[in-house]
């Protein structure tokens, strides 16, 4: 079964029927939002409303982290957990296909309205693992926060590094994954950011005590799994101040300097404490060569020893 939104296919042949992953009310708002106007107004609806879920899917800068990217008219991309459809305007104007995958019908829906004037998005409404054997592979694969789900998903004693043995198997020959994901250590924590998945002071800095679901990495515990998985080449780059709503990406190559980091009180979405001047913190990480470690954010680039 399948629908079309303008130039955007919605196919539900797998789709259980009920949504089971949604941020609630406000994602009607949202299709509303996107049904009834251009992206052109997206940024002046957002200072309107001042909520947290309408600046967080509809804000131009979600696209930042991918935006410097180099796409291919000849490339495929498979999009998991393509949410509302902050990254997938941006990958179908760099890519000849984009193919989502995506849980929530509702989401689905706000999606393709709002990408209704694209002609190379397909989107796939169900549980990855459901859809996954119907797939063929492509060229680049998204995990644009995702991968922190995987345990919930993936039946194994090793579930990210599964998860991500089967992404590597639908990649083509010289494919490459691309995975945005915050840093368990991220500084923003340490200085009194709730932990943004499970809402707690300090427990990603605590490995998650009493969380049994969602999981983020340090960068060393992120390598670990991408090389386990067979992603034995992986480019490392950091979103500041993190891969949501990133002004600057930095890389290995291009590290920050003393005094750029000063964009660090954005706290959108909750409450949080504030246990130390971060700038400062950033400066003196900085001087000891430490800020890929403390970095928010990581956004990774993997591919195989031979691609």
């Amino acid at each position: 079964m399948t629908e079309n939104i303008g130039g955007v296919t919605l196919d539900l042949q797998f789709y259980s029927g009920e949504d089971l992953y949604s941020d609630g009310v406000v994602e009607d708002e949202l299709l509303k939002i996107v049904s009834e106007n251009s992206a052109d107004e997206y940024e002046k609806i957002i200072a309107q409303r001042r909520k947290w879920a309408i600046l967080y899917h509809l804000s131009k800068q979600r696209t930042n982290c991918l935006e410097w990217i180099d796409g291919d008219k000849n490339a495929a991309v498979l999009e998991i957990g393509s949410g509302c459809g902050a990254i997938t305007g941006c990958l179908a104007e760099k890519y000849g296909s984009v193919t989502c995958v995506e849980l929530s019908k509702k989401r689905s829906l706000i999606n393709a309205n709002r990408n209704k004037d694209k002609n190379n998005i397909k989107i796939y409404v169900g549980n990855f693992q459901t859809v996954a054997p119907s797939l063929p592979q492509f060229d680049v694969i998204t995990l644009i926060g995702v991968l922190e789900y995987g345990r919930l998903y993936i039946d194994s004693p090793e579930p990210y590094t599964a998860f991500l043995k089967q992404i590597k198997g639908l990649l083509r020959p010289n494919g490459r994954v691309i995975i945005a994901i915050e840093n368990r250590l991220g500084l923003k924590y340490w200085a009194g950011c709730r932990e943004d998945h499970t809402g707690r002071y300090y427990d990603s800095i605590e490995n998650y005590p009493e969380n049994k679901g969602i999981q983020t990495f340090s960068k060393a515990e992120l390598t670990e799994i991408l090389e386990k998985a067979g992603f034995d080449r992986h480019d490392f780059y950091y979103p500041y101040p993190d891969y949501k709503l990133a002004s600057t990406v930095y890389s290995d190559a291009y590290l920050p300097r003393r005094g750029e980091l000063n964009n660090n009180l954005r706290n959108f979405d909750g409450e949080r404490i504030i246990s130390f001047d971060e700038r400062r913190a950033f400066d003196s990480l900085i001087e000891n060569g430490l800020f890929a470690e403390f970095s928010n954010s990581f956004l990774v680039i993997g591919g195989a020893e031979n691609a």
